[in-house]
């Protein structure tokens, strides 16, 4: 009696598979190595791949696509491949993970709307903003990595704020709340973990609370930092008017 064949779709050659996946031999041998892709079915000394192969494969690539590195890829396949997680409601919350909490995308801009963000300030300032790196000119166009930082910044140079100023200042926010968003992610992660939690739940309202929680918290200690220049005796000493020149 002939014992029926375990895989009988595997029936691919690894350049077959590689023009199906569009995915080059050396990318799935490397998978291979990492484990993120199963061994092929050996016939002789040939190797076959079969659909197990291509929608891993296709996973592979939308794992990748969503910012996961190798080792991250790795892990997740490992408990999917143990049946502790399943992709469907992972994909799902991933997505609810990246969704985006702030407008702010990259864009190009030409020099003229570049001079209509800073009106009659943003003579001479354009060279400023390649300086400071908030843009990076290509050709005619100039990349813009935060719009709405550069807003901001035209908005406090019409105040006259100086560009220096403002883009030291939106550095120091950067760091400080770089840090605090890492560890509240951290400290969210921490409370997820125990049993009866419902992390889409809470990931539904950190987003409004978290941004009205920074709002409030940087607006108070903004209060406490200039009232102790009043207090210090600092304040008196600062030039109410500009100096003649």
């Amino acid at each position: 009696m002939t014992q029926a064949d375990p895989n009988p779709d595997a029936t691919l050659t690894i350049d077959e598979l590689a023009g199906l996946a569009k995915v080059p031999t050396r990318t799935i041998r490397f998978y291979q190595s990492k484990g993120l892709v199963p061994a092929p079915v050996m016939k002789g000394r040939v190797a076959y791949y079969g659909k197990k192969h291509v929608e891993r494969l296709a996973l592979v690539a939308q794992l990748q696509d969503r910012g996961l590195r190798i080792d991250a890829i790795r892990d997740l396949i490992k408990r999917l491949d143990a049946r502790e997680l399943d992709v469907g409601e992972w994909l799902g919350l991933d997505a609810e993970l990246q969704a985006p909490w702030a407008d702010d995308r990259p864009r190009t801009m030409s020099e003229r709307e570049l001079l209509e963000v800073f009106g009659q300030q943003g003579v001479g300032l354009v060279g400023e903003l390649v300086r400071h790196a908030q843009v990076e000119r290509h050709g005619d166009t100039f990349l813009v990595k935060s719009p709405a930082l550069v807003a901001l910044a035209g908005k406090l140079a019409g105040a006259g704020v100086d560009l220096e100023v403002s883009t030291k200042a939106a550095k120091i926010l950067t760091k400080h709340l770089r840090r605090s968003a890492e560890e509240i992610v951290e400290l969210f992660v921490r409370d997820a973990s125990g049993e009866g939690k419902d992390l889409s739940h809470a990931l539904a309202a950190l987003r409004p609370l978290g941004l009205e929680a920074v709002r409030t918290v940087f607006a108070r200690e903004m209060e406490r930092a200039l009232g102790e220049l009043v207090r210090s005796g600092r304040a008196a000493k600062l030039p109410l008017k500009p100096k003649k020149k």
